[in-house]
């Protein structure tokens, strides 16, 4: 008989050994790279971590691996699993344990359940549902940074895997609700709006998650304030505001934010572009965190505008190559209104972004190209362009939100491009913002 169930040990724990990750495209990490294996013995190892810490016979695991629910097993079949077995232990000792009875061979997995992703990842969301909302916001972050695509994908096909898979999608799905109401209990609205939205995007409202947006949008606003707001004479009268708040959360206007002239959109590890930058917060907010559907808009709209350059990959070690002319403006749906994507800074092959009050200026003038010819006359929503990571170092805040609505107020008054320039600030912007002077600014406008 085999060892009594759950009375497994997992004799690798050690931080130089071994890790699999499932949650995704199957991966043996050994000593921090990749360890190859034969796509059958890729089969045997998650078969072997399906029952992580148990023994497994010999026969099961052919007849679960190879398909062959009713054929006999015999000392050819046996060995083929052997051999898988062998090729698996060539990436640690111990890695995979042997059980003997007799003549038949049992095996069990021998890494700990923190080396093994989806083990650790259940791990952390039982332990987030025992704690208070704060932690569990954390714990539920980090496991959901272990989620990198479906799990299981190299035997989803097999009959063993699909109760795992099936269950880790439930689990997943309950755990991002409760990551939502963790969000709301701690009063973090903003993230719990993001998430609620990101839900959406990704599948069919089946849990009523447009309601909790509406909710989320509707306490976001009440927390919103206005600042500043100023209607002006043109074509028809129009108007400049300043609010303080999320600009996600201005749902009755357009878009328009700030990128590089690479359009890059890689906010891993805060290498590329920052993971805080709006560019990120919009693949979060408007695209439901998918950087490669973003990218794929992206493309799309800068289809027929000429390159400026395209850069060596030795030169720039990371993101995009290819240059467009800054001023460049990409044009993109997400849900009922439009991001105005506009290149106004000059991503270093450092990966530092550099602008001027020059190139700032020439970027608005197409801004509102843009937004004359796509815009449709409803408002549009712009940050506090050029006062973040663009260094623009000849320019302060209060001089470059003048020049943002004197920018606007001269094209609407030479044409309706817009009812309304809503300028939403970041707390942390208001107070390096002289509003007295814009409004004696508009005033003489």
């Amino acid at each position: 008989m085999l060892p009594a169930k759950g009375s497994g040990r997992f004799p690798i724990a050690s931080g130089t050994l071994p890790v699999l990750t499932v949650l995704g495209p199957a991966a043996l990490t050994v000593e921090g790279g990749p360890w190859r294996l034969s796509p059958r013995s890729v089969a045997v190892l998650l078969r072997l971590a399906v029952d992580a810490g148990e023994y497994v016979p010999v026969d099961r695991i052919y007849r679960d691996v190879w398909r062959d629910a009713g054929g006999r097993v015999g000392r050819h079949e046996r060995t083929q699993v052997q051999k898988a077995v062998n090729e698996i232990r060539k990436a640690g000792t111990g890695l995979v344990e042997t059980y003997r009875l007799g003549r038949t061979a049992s095996y069990r997995l021998g890494l700990a359940p923190d080396r093994i992703d989806f083990l650790h990842y259940r791990d952390l969301i039982e332990r987030a549902r025992r704690s208070d909302a704060a932690t569990a916001v954390d714990l539920l972050r980090e496991a959901s940074e272990l989620w990198r695509g479906s799990p299981l994908p190299e035997v989803a096909r097999l009959p063993f895997a699909k109760p795992v898979i099936d269950g880790l999608a439930d689990l997943r799905a309950a755990a991002d609700r409760d990551l939502l109401q963790a969000y709301v209990d701690i009063g973090r609205y903003e993230e719990a709006l993001g998430l609620a939205e990101r839900l959406i995007a990704g599948g069919p409202d089946h849990d009523g998650l447009s309601i909790v947006v509406g909710d989320l949008r509707r306490r976001l606003r009440a927390g919103r304030r206005d600042l500043l707001r100023r209607t002006l004479d043109g074509v028809r009268p129009f108007v400049v505001s300043v609010v303080v708040g999320d600009i996600f959360a201005e749902d009755d206007v357009h878009l328009a934010i700030g990128f590089t002239d690479t359009f890059d959109t890689d906010s891993r590890a805060d290498i590329v572009i920052s993971g805080g930058s709006l560019q990120a917060e919009a693949a979060r907010r408007l695209f439901g965190d998918d950087r490669e559907l973003l990218d794929r808009r992206l493309r799309g709209a800068l289809t027929g505008v000429e390159p400026r350059t395209r850069e060596m990959r030795a030169a720039k070690r990371r993101g995009k190559l290819i240059r467009y002319p800054v001023g460049t403006v990409a044009t993109l749906r997400a849900g009922g209104r439009l991001l105005f994507a506009v290149a106004y800074s000059r991503m270093g092959n450092d990966l530092v972004a550099r602008s001027s009050e020059q190139d700032v200026a020439v970027s608005l003038e197409r801004l509102w190209d843009a937004v004359y010819l796509r815009g449709q006359l409803r408002p549009v929503a712009v940050p506090l362009i050029g006062a973040g990571l663009s260094r623009i170092a000849s320019a302060t805040p209060d001089e470059l939100i003048t020049m943002l609505a004197g920018s606007f107020a001269a094209r609407n008054r030479a044409v309706r491009i817009s009812p309304e320039l809503r300028i939403v600030l970041r707390p942390e912007d208001v107070s390096r913002v002289d509003l007295g002077a814009l409004a004696r600014f508009l005033e003489r406008q």
